[in-house]
């Protein structure tokens, strides 16, 4: 089949399936965060448990300081749970022989996975053992995505309620709900389409086979399956296998590679219409969703184009970009998983990014770099993408002279204020981690790629360095696979970004949101600068593409612009 239709077909098959899932699934998680339901909690079997055992009161309700505090309080002991695990792996059940992980990939890890950015730097099948893979880290991929959920509604909460104490709901209820009532009845139905096409679910340690060479092959099993729906569908990343969505026993099949992209793209998506449906206007969630969509097939097209030509000898020979891709997937099925999972925090991979061209690899790197809106991760997109909305107001309102106001809501010193800080975060920590790795002496040894200074292995090298600290401080996970991780500057560093990158941005949001709470609602006018639209959509667009070229244009010049250009 032409490239091209392949790429057509697959890409009108994901839009499809979105479209028909956005209404129903839209409104049904904008019920199941409701205020009104959570007084209906006894419905719930197996909610009232769960509150009964932790003594949680589903009706009772927190500030912005209440709800920060909880979050904090559960991220640190779900890293420390974690953390204690892999350190006692070799004493537990179902450990194989692997023994205990080491305290600094422990460390790294249980911060990886807590702050959904499932981050990787060791072998899973020589590390993990069966019991912290399912206890663990697939525990990890259902909290964490519930985690940001929690927040995006939060927020939303904020921007519909009008004065009053400033309650934004209880995060407690709304991290048992979204994981009750959303991510597990949606990973089980996952779960078993990909159990059909081939993935794998099994306890053992694996097995050996005897090659075409007569050699003696042992290939490593796990319980896939079910960490692969969540991965997925959590907007997580982390592969129960090294290959990660590129092994077989992960992703065997075209049809299993769609549904890992629609697993991906479900929920960010949806969450544009639970959006508009929690606020009375749904206008707003498909203004938000277009901007959404819009960055995201223009991501999609440049690296489709750029991955479907062919440079050098070896892409000559094969008639396209092949290299670091699986045949199976070929250059649409690869460049559409790789735009998706680099546009929503997800992080995981079906092809090596660092294989990519020059083009193709900064787009994917730029697409992190816009701070993962496009959709965005489940909730992190939602909410990111509405303190987006809060600065292209504010700078509309500067161009124009209107009010600058926001769904009803005054847009203050202290707003705009937090806004600007929840979008400084990730750059900062982007520019600074790159900055100082990169003038390390040691670094070179740990690059696939280096050289003389502007020489084409030193370009390469420097955007592996620029793409590790854009994937932990935007919460992504992928790598651009050259750089070889494992120094303790690397582990820690990147493991401080994961952390400042997922609950600072958390904490302002939370704030923002808590300030909107107290307020109360101003009728718009003449005056107001209406958010919903073709011109406000494009206006956030701008902002978004303004903010990501002000900041990093000129990391992205010395890298992936400067090897393109070579």
């Amino acid at each position: 089949m032409n490239p091209a239709v392949a790429a057509g077909l697959q890409i009108a098959l994901v839009v499809a399936v979105l479209a028909l899932t956005y209404v129903p699934l839209g409104d049904y998680m904008a019920r199941v965060y409701t205020t009104d339901l959570a007084l209906r909690w006894k419905d719930f079997r197996v909610e009232s448990l769960m509150y009964r055992l932790c003594r949680i009161d589903p009706r009772a309700e927190q500030t912005w300081y209440g709800y920060a505090a909880s979050v904090l309080g559960f991220s640190l002991a779900s890293a420390l749970f974690l953390y204690a695990l892999q350190r006692l792996q070799g004493v537990l059940p179902l450990d194989h022989g692997l023994g205990a992980v080491s305290p600094a990939v422990a460390f790294n890890t249980a911060v990886s996975f807590v702050t959904n950015t499932n981050w990787q730097s060791y072998v899973p099948e020589t590390t993990m053992s069966p019991m912290t893979q399912s206890v663990g880290l697939a525990v990890q991929n259902f909290v964490s995505a519930a985690v940001g959920m929690a927040v995006a509604v939060a927020l939303i909460r904020g921007l519909v309620r009008v004065g009053g104490g400033g309650e934004i709901g209880n995060f407690w209820v709304d991290l048992t709900r979204g994981t009750v009532r959303i991510l597990l009845p949606l990973a089980f139905v996952i779960a078993l389409i990909l159990l059909s096409q081939g993935v794998i679910q099994s306890y053992r340690s694996g097995f050996t086979a005897t090659g075409l060479d007569g050699n003696t092959v042992t290939t490593a099993l796990a319980p896939v399956a079910s960490q692969e729906a969540i991965k997925e569908l959590g907007t997580n990343g982390g592969g129960i296998l090294a290959a990660n969505s590129a092994h077989p026993f992960e992703n065997p099949t075209p049809i299993s590679n769609i549904v890992e992209i629609l697993a991906i793209l479900l929920i960010p998506v949806a969450l544009t219409r639970t959006f508009g449906t929690m606020i009375g206007n749904r206008r707003q969630g498909l203004t938000v969703l277009a901007v959404m969509a819009l960055l995201y097939t223009t991501v999609l097209a440049v690296t489709m184009a750029a991955e479907s030509g062919t440079r050098g000898v070896a892409a000559n020979a094969a008639g396209a970009m092949m290299e670091g891709k699986e045949v199976r997937f070929g250059i649409p099925g690869s460049v559409l998983f790789a735009v998706t999972t680099t546009g929503t925090s997800t992080g995981a991979v079906n092809s090596a990014h660092d294989s990519m061209s020059p083009l193709g690899g900064g787009a994917v790197l730029l697409n992190m770099l816009l701070g993962e809106i496009a959709p965005g991760g489940a909730g992190t997109g939602l909410y990111g993408i509405l303190v987006l909305s809060v600065i292209a107001v504010f700078v509309g309102g500067l161009l124009v002279g209107r009010t600058p106001e926001f769904l009803g809501k005054k847009l203050r010193r202290r707003e705009i204020t937090l806004a600007a800080l929840a979008v400084l975060v990730m750059p900062a920590l982007v520019l600074t981690g790159t900055g100082i790795t990169v003038i390390l002496s040691s670094t070179t040894g740990y690059l696939g790629n280096s050289g003389d200074p502007g020489t084409p292995g030193a370009i390469h090298g420097f955007t592996e360095v620029l793409y590790a600290y854009a994937s932990a401080s935007n919460n992504n996970g992928s790598a651009f696979g050259g750089l070889t991780a494992t120094s303790d500057w690397l582990q820690s560093s990147l493991g401080m970004c994961m952390l400042f990158g997922r609950f600072l941005p958390i904490l302002f949001v939370l704030a923002l949101a808590g300030s909107f709470a107290t307020q109360r609602r101003v009728p718009s006018g003449s005056g107001t600068l209406p958010t919903a639209g073709v011109a406000f959509a494009g206006l956030l667009a701008g902002t978004t593409v303004l903010v990501a070229a002000l900041t990093f244009f000129p990391a992205l010049a010395l890298g992936p612009i400067a090897e393109a250009l070579q």
